[in-house]
């Protein structure tokens, strides 16, 4: 990997409340992953849609899929990642998953729970900040809702990629781009964008607008409305280069976060 990582996503429309489908549906994607691939990023909630109904569809993090994802991982040889909806005790998470082909699952729940869904209603918000060592690469995960809340996600000179996994609908896909881009230039950081598309069962409208943003916001990505797997190759020389020749986060302002 060194200075080179070699990232794929997905971006498709997913099944409602059928993980076994869209276990089934993400399999067959799989199979156009270029070799070279090491990191692969699912959406949000990839085995359900995004769901309020967290007791019905839950999984503990030794259910059917956190086990396929392993197993998909071990095979593929490759780091394969998403969201999708936890139990633990009497709690429920939107929990995004890093699945490695081997080593330890690393986890992030989302922060930000979208409260115009009632999302905070049905989950537990998530209270930790994660980065993800990745060879010589620092990973960032965030969830769909947490994208508009920067000051959590502010780089401290800590991640090379922020790596965003959502369910954004069509309705708010200006901002969905706006966004990913701001968060990108504000942080001197490779952004990664992940969302679905189609309808769900509850009757939101998703037009994908998957994207890869450099540090200086430009697209080096942009899947628009197309159904399909995309690669790219990050280049972390080229972010450095840049992070040195405008050290604007050297003028970064200290802060530290209340509870």
């Amino acid at each position: 990997m060194g200075n080179i990582l070699n990232l794929s996503f997905i971006q498709t429309p997913t099944q409602w409340h059928d993980a076994p489908a869209n276990r089934e549906l993400f399999d067959g994607w799989f199979e156009q992953l270029p070799a070279a691939t090491e990191l692969v990023v699912l959406p949000e909630m990839f085995s359900t849609g995004f769901t309020m109904a967290s007791t019905e569809v839950a999984e503990a993090m030794t259910g059917a899929t956190v086990c396929w994802l392993q197993e998909s991982a071990q095979k593929l040889e490759k780091t394969i990642c998403g969201s999708l909806v936890i139990v633990e005790g009497d709690q429920y998470f939107n929990r995004f998953v890093w699945v490695p082909p081997t080593g330890p699952i690393v986890t992030y729940d989302k922060r930000h729970t979208f409260r115009m869904a009632g999302e905070h209603e049905h989950y537990t918000a998530g209270s930790n900040r994660v980065v993800i060592e990745f060879d010589d690469w620092r990973v960032c995960p965030m969830i769909c809702y947490d994208l508009r809340f920067p000051v959590w996600f502010r780089n401290r000179d800590d991640y090379d990629l922020l790596l965003c996994v959502a369910n954004w609908p069509a309705a708010r896909q200006s901002a969905w781009q706006t966004l990913l881009r701001a968060r990108a230039i504000e942080n001197q950081s490779y952004v990664v964008g992940v969302n679905i598309l189609g309808v769900d069962g509850a009757g939101v409208r998703y037009v994908g607008g998957s994207a890869v943003h450099d540090a200086q916001g430009e697209f080096l990505l942009d899947a628009g409305t197309r159904e399909g797997v995309f690669n790219l190759a990050l280049d972390r020389q080229s972010l450095e280069t840049h992070r040195a020749a405008f050290p604007a986060w050297q003028d970064a302002d200290e802060y530290a976060l209340a509870e």
